[in-house]
């Protein structure tokens, strides 16, 4: 069987070749007896919290047991999560970050353990790694992959700082090879690259990437080495990272006294973000998307209870939007219907648990804030 890309777009002769909710093949297990194990770079930053709140509810809606490892996007950490996870009788795993070269022994793992296993915000490179992804597509316990699109996202944050008006663009990276990333710089490079096309005599650059790993020291210095090298910048890219290099590199132009003069986008929402596209020390953001591992959990709770089945020669891969804000007003809906509250009440997460596969996929491509407000009437 082919590659799987469950989105809104899924052709009819598409879905009638996914699960629709087979019959078990095993004894069903007690929700009460489930436990499901994540695999997370941190579950206390801006965007790890944010995702281990609306876990935390999908546990509860359902009545099984959750599990945190925090493995701090170090290779050895991560697979070591896999193992730990295992050992502690988890009957399924969801993970990010998650390198393909690290699914590799990830998935090896939870074969041999009989352990489902799906990522999140991240999926297995089919043209950089065909062997890991032939392996993943082999295997009777990797249920499949929910991620956003990172090359648009890219694109599309580059184009907001284009639209007002920078040309000077500095770039922070985090992990280099990290596969999040290299999807997002292909994105920010397609965009300024369109425009400089567009608009000849109006060019616009974008720098060599900085890597700030995953701390806020470590955006703050990115920042001001770009800063330092370049006295005409007027605006960066944090490209993402959980959050922590977005508000050290914010620091970071504050205290060189240029907030509103170096325009800031970046990926995963600050809890304050509505503040700073009032005050100008943010641009845009794109974000919202903290659901992601949501659906990547009810996709390994389905296996597990042996509603979804057949993993092997198949490769499910989710489509997860996100969302985009480029000024308070944008920010608002948000803010009401994300931050206030989670978007899916708890009779919502029951029922999605009950969903097929490829409806479940249907409702991960619809979440927006529009969707959330509907629902919340």
């Amino acid at each position: 069987m082919k590659r799987r890309l469950i989105s809104l777009a899924i052709s009819a002769s598409m879905i009638g070749t996914m699960m629709l909710g087979a019959v078990p093949a095993h004894a069903e297990v007690a929700n009460e007896d489930i436990t499901i194990g994540v695999s997370i770079w941190s579950s206390t930053d801006v965007l790890g919290s944010q995702c281990k709140k609306i876990l935390d509810a999908a546990a509860d809606a359902l009545g099984v047991k959750v599990q945190y490892v925090d493995q701090g996007h170090v290779s050895e950490q991560v697979t070591a999560s896999v193992d730990q996870l295992c050992a502690a009788g988890c009957q399924g795993i969801i993970i990010c970050n998650s390198a393909d070269s690290e699914m590799m022994s990830a998935i090896n793992t939870c074969n041999n353990e009989g352990v489902y296993l799906a990522q999140f915000f991240r999926v297995i490179s089919e043209e950089a790694n065909p062997d890991i992804y032939e392996l993943a597509k082999a295997s009777e316990y990797y249920v499949g992959a929910v991620h956003e699109n990172e090359p648009e996202n890219g694109e599309k944050l580059v184009n907001i700082l284009l639209d007002k008006g920078c040309r000077n663009i500095g770039l922070i990276g985090w992990e280099q090879g990290d596969a999040t990333w290299l999807g997002r710089w292909q994105g920010y490079q397609a965009g300024v690259e369109a425009w400089n096309e567009a608009h000849p005599d109006d060019p616009a650059t974008l720098s060599d990437p900085q890597y700030a790993g995953t701390t806020s020291e470590g955006g703050a210095k990115a920042a001001d080495a770009l800063m330092a090298a370049d006295p005409n910048l007027d605006a960066l890219i944090p490209a993402g990272g959980g959050g922590e290099p977005l508000q050290g590199a914010i620091s970071a132009v504050e205290k060189a006294g240029k907030t509103g003069e170096i325009k800031i986008v970046s990926t995963d929402f600050l809890p304050d973000l509505g503040e700073r596209l009032e005050n100008g020390s943010m641009a845009g953001e794109s974000g919202g998307h903290y659901c992601d591992p949501l659906f990547a959990f009810m996709m390994v709770y389905n296996a597990i209870k042996g509603n979804y089945t057949d993993f092997a020669d198949t490769f499910n891969d989710v489509l997860f939007p996100y969302l985009y804000v480029a000024s308070p007003e944008d920010y608002a809906g948000y803010e009401e219907y994300f931050v206030n509250q989670l978007p899916y009440t708890t009779e919502e997460l029951k029922a999605m648990a009950d969903e097929s596969l490829e409806e479940l996929a249907q409702t991960a491509a619809s979440l927006s804030i529009e969707d959330a407000a509907a629902r919340a009437k």
